[in-house]
């Protein structure tokens, strides 16, 4: 399995992106997508996640109300939008995928993600 993470960019403070995460060589159907994001001398955290045998999503405190999740089974894709960005969610955002079967609890266990996108680079700037 292959994820393909895209969509970065450099914006100002306010605007917005959607960023895409494709998967190929297998079905996402059982696997929950996190997006995750590193700052500049950060660690590696989970804004996002997203099931998509039902959709149930997770949001960070610092994604809800501004970032919004969506999923495409048919094109094997998920995708974060992102509003009302701010110069502090500048970062490389991942994309990695779960199997279901180790359990809705392990979304923020990085290790525990079974495949990674490249990372996508979000610049804002005041």
């Amino acid at each position: 399995v292959q994820l393909q993470a895209s969509g970065g960019g450099t914006v100002q403070a306010g605007a917005s992106l959607r960023l895409s995460c494709a998967a190929s060589g297998r079905t996402f159907s059982r696997h929950t997508v996190g997006w995750f994001r590193q700052a500049p001398g950060k660690e590696r955290d989970l804004v996002a996640a997203i099931r998509l045998r039902d959709l149930l999503t997770y949001y960070a405190d610092s994604a809800k109300g501004r970032f919004t999740l969506s999923g495409d089974n048919a094109r094997n894709s998920v995708y974060l939008q992102l509003s009302s960005l701010k110069p502090e969610d500048t970062a490389v955002y991942y994309c990695a995928a779960i199997e279901d079967r180790k359990g809705w609890s392990r979304i923020s266990d990085q290790n525990s993600y079974n495949y990674w996108g490249q990372g996508t680079l979000v610049t804002v700037s005041s």
